[in-house]
């Protein structure tokens, strides 16, 4: 008997559906960064009940499992690439899409794996809860657990999205344990009906253990509590438009400033260089096949066209009317002498609003300040919790078989996109960042690959880059490129202080097992996973 039939025959097709090799490939071996990656089998879980089952047949046979909640991790990719001695099965959790509401006026959730930013938002919309969804730029296809797991973050009030996970629940690979779902000490012992206190409570009793299910391959977690930030009773949105290239030091003097005297009123801030604005607002100017960088020429024509900064400050203020309204006065007298500042709820984009949707003839200007605002009222919607596609297009910047409509479902890895992330923890100091941006312009052209910044601040005293490599992934001189851009990125970022709080899974092979660090989780592994069944190599070099 095969392992298919094996499977076949100790779940139920009510429980999982398997799929063979090429289906199997096809469905959940596609990346942004590679060619397929071959896949044996694939089961696809309706009930969680067939995991414990799964557990038990892989440390019999020694399979190695791959759970993915959706399988969309845009850049990073789910699914280890690295040579395995047994097969290779991913595990499909997407069908498990229950929400499980446990306090409306708490604003707290459990959630399923396959439970997307798009139903939650939907469920909060339909079952008239106040809050938002912790949502990212990944998009309304993307699993919520999936994301708190990678301990991503998002632009909402609480961006720091495992901080925002009070318990979770998960199935061990030990062969002792796999059959019982981990729970911790507090549900354990919690004799009442509704199991609520655990849910209230992130650190439960005892040893914090539900840390080692990030950014890990300790179990097959099938279950998360989350607190969500509810909706504010006003907004506002702020835009700081950076004209003088010798202001940036003030610029990010005033977001260090922002952050540390207005914690918990003002949610994460962006700031985007002109490139990365560029390619917000342009088709590439070099032809979306080619694989060359934007000339500088080619970047002031449409940055005069567009009227596009060199720096563009984006961030949220959220509270009372009197907050929102303070905070304003405050951050527009510090900005003064910065550049142009608009709010999202100022008379100037209010204006400009009326008037494009008078019913105008197609004029190239209005046309233009028409889809300007459109993209902004997108990126409003993100901040007030809604999913959307606004962020996406970047990842089909270099595509030539794609042309991008928002009005369809945009997954990059289908569409044969090429990306990957750099994603540095870097210094808050104007010096520092100012180093940081010299390094990846310099870097990534050696390598054809446009240089896009952006920081994302989370607190006053560290900020986060995303720096998307963005190629074609048909063409096998841009892949090999890209990988080479961002293993330079790495290495050398790493020796001047800028390390990633994120890596893909084809970096993390490269990971030493030399460092007491990695040395400390192989023994962990080893104890929770003798068998080494769940994902081999994942964060565990």
């Amino acid at each position: 008997m095969d392992v298919k039939e094996l499977i076949q025959t100790a779940i139920s097709k009510e429980e999982a559906a398997v799929f063979e090799q090429v289906q199997a490939t096809e469905l959940y071996g596609k990346t942004t960064f590679s060619t397929d990656i071959h896949i044996d089998l694939a089961v696809k879980i309706f009930d969680e009940a067939a995991i414990p089952k799964l557990l038990h047949l892989a440390n019999e046979l020694k399979l190695h499992l791959y759970p993915v909640s959706t399988g969309n991790n845009w850049g990073y990719g789910s699914v280890q690439n690295t040579p395995v001695t047994g097969m290779r099965i991913v595990v499909d959790l997407s069908p498990l899409k229950t929400i499980i509401p446990n306090n409306k006026k708490a604003g707290l959730v459990t959630v399923q794996p396959g439970v997307t930013q798009q139903d939650l938002f939907d469920f909060l919309q339909e079952n008239d809860w106040p809050f938002m969804v912790p949502v990212t730029g990944a998009g309304p296809h993307c699993s919520i657990l999936g994301n708190a797991l990678e301990r991503g973050y998002g632009i909402t009030p609480r961006t720091d999205h495992f901080a925002a996970a009070n318990a979770l629940k998960a199935y061990l690979p030990h062969p002792n344990l796999c059959h019982t779902k981990f729970e911790s000490a507090v549900s354990a012992l919690d004799g009442s009906s509704d199991d609520y206190i655990d849910k209230t409570f992130k650190w439960g009793l005892g040893p914090y253990i539900d840390g080692l299910f990030t950014q890990s391959n300790f179990g097959i977690v099938t279950e998360m509590t989350i607190r969500l930030a509810p909706k504010p009773k006003h907004f506002s949105a702020f835009y700081l438009q950076v004209f003088d290239l010798e202001k940036f030091t003030d610029a990010v003097a005033l977001i260090e400033q922002t952050l540390l005297e207005s914690d918990g009123i003002v949610g994460s801030i962006n700031l985007m260089d002109r490139r990365r604005l560029v390619s917000m607002v342009a088709q590439n100017p070099n032809g979306q096949g080619q694989h060359s960088v934007m000339t500088d020429r080619q970047v002031e024509a449409i940055a005069s066209e567009q009227r596009l900064p060199h720096w563009m400050i984006v961030g949220t203020i959220y509270g009372s009317k009197k907050v929102v309204s303070g905070t304003q006065k405050q951050f527009k007298r510090r900005a003064k002498h910065l550049g142009q500042l608009n709010f999202s709820n100022s008379w100037l984009i209010n204006v400009a609003k009326f008037v494009v949707n008078l019913p105008l003839p197609s004029i190239g200007a209005i046309d233009k300040i028409r889809a300007q605002l459109s993209t902004l009222d997108e990126g409003i919607e993100i901040m007030l919790g809604k999913p959307n596609q606004v962020a996406l297009p970047l990842a089909y910047w270099r595509n030539p078989r794609i042309k991008v409509n928002k009005a369809n479902a945009l997954l990059p890895d289908k569409d044969k996109c090429g990306l990957l992330w750099y994603a540095p923890l870097i210094k808050m100091s104007p010096e520092v960042l100012t180093d940081f941006v010299a390094f990846v312009r310099k870097t990534t052209p050696k390598f054809g690959i446009e240089p896009l910044v952006t920081f994302t601040n989370h607190k006053h005293d560290c900020i986060d880059s995303t720096v998307p490599l963005v190629f074609d992934l048909e063409n096998p001189e841009a892949v090999s490129a890209a990988h080479n851009c961002l293993e330079e990125l790495f290495i050398e970022g790493c020796k001047k202080g800028f390390v990633p709080y994120r890596i893909s899974t084809t970096q993390q092979a490269t990971l030493s097992s030399d460092d007491i660090f990695w040395q400390t989780t192989t023994v962990l592994k080893q104890a929770i996973d003798p068998n080494n069944i769940l994902a081999p190599n994942r964060y565990n070099p």
